[in-house]
């Protein structure tokens, strides 16, 4: 009859007993707080608060934005965190600005409506599992790591409240119909579930020279979100838009590259001739696989 060994269960007991290091668990703080931030916007769009809803978007943003960094300076990244904070980003993203619009103004179209509405959250769950799929996946190169697969699920709920938000700029009723709104959310769906690739940011580096005017501008940014909040969160989002086709235009430069270093590589071993002829092929292989398998979510990105 054996026994077991006394000391390994004293020391994984011990282990249990430490748990984790409080440093670890802010980046779940984090997600957290963001999921509490999506579902309060869903409650002040029942109370009509719209005002108030969209802010605790933003909010949500701002934490979603923060916590995978900081998962990643404190060492916290985890399975855990990563599916934890895809459910915040669908509730957040996707449900939370679905709702809002159709309480909004969707709910005067009826059926219709409430058929966008279902479309652009579930198009935020396709693109949420997209992603999920190409976690921990290595086979893309270094440079595709900064790019996403499509509009991710924040920048999606942000360009479906646009209208909303510009009517607190403008004031114009009109932009609160249907009419205007149903196009946006079917467009907004549409880029999430696309191929489309657009800028990640996640390895944007600050030259030394310019961290000081970076920092002013930081500031620039906070007092205009105080004076001008409205039309300073239209203006970001406004940005945004118009860099899409940069980051097309930027990804395709890049892919082109690396695909020619490929070709020269195979036509340096491969020699002249039949090889060389090859070597278009190839050219053409990796060229084709580039514009079509974008895939680069393969990379942490912000969640953890």
């Amino acid at each position: 009859m054996t026994r077991k060994p006394r000391k390994r269960v004293a020391s994984q007991t011990r282990a249990r007993l430490r748990g984790l290091h409080f440093n670890r668990l802010i980046p779940n703080i984090l997600t957290v707080l963001a999921l509490c931030a999506g579902l309060t916007a869903i409650l002040y769009g029942y109370q009509g608060k719209w005002k108030f809803a969209v802010l605790a978007v933003v909010v949500a943003a701002v934490l979603d934005a923060l916590d995978g960094r900081v998962a990643r300076l404190l060492g916290g990244s985890t399975k855990f965190g990563a599916e934890l904070d895809s459910l915040s980003d669908f509730v957040s993203f996707g449900v939370a600005p679905a709702l809002l619009v159709f309480l909004w103004t969707l709910h005067g179209a009826q059926e219709t409506g409430w058929v966008i509405t279902l479309v652009f959250t579930v198009c935020a769950a396709l693109r949420l599992a997209r992603f999920n799929t190409r976690l921990g996946v290595s086979d893309m190169p270094a440079w595709a790591s900064n790019f996403f697969t499509g509009v991710p699920a924040p920048a999606g709920g942000g360009l479906v409240l646009l209208p909303m938000i510009l009517s607190f700029a403008l004031e114009i009723p009109s932009l609160a119909h249907p009419v205007v709104n149903i196009p946006v959310m079917v467009c907004v769906s549409f880029l999430m579930i696309s191929r489309i690739p657009t800028y990640a940011m996640k390895q944007v580096r600050v030259p030394h020279r310019f961290v000081l005017p970076f920092l002013l501008l930081v500031g620039l940014i906070a007092a205009l979100l105080v004076m001008a909040t409205w039309f300073t969160i239209s203006a970001f989002i406004f940005a945004y838009l118009v860099s899409i086709p940069f980051s097309v235009r930027s990804y395709r430069r890049l892919a082109n590259a690396a695909a020619r270093e490929g070709v020269g590589r195979a036509a340096a071993k491969n020699g002249g001739g039949e090889e060389a002829r090859d070597a278009d092929s190839v050219f053409e292989d990796i060229a084709d696989d580039m514009s079509r398998g974008i895939g680069p979510d393969g990379d942490d990105g912000d969640d953890r």
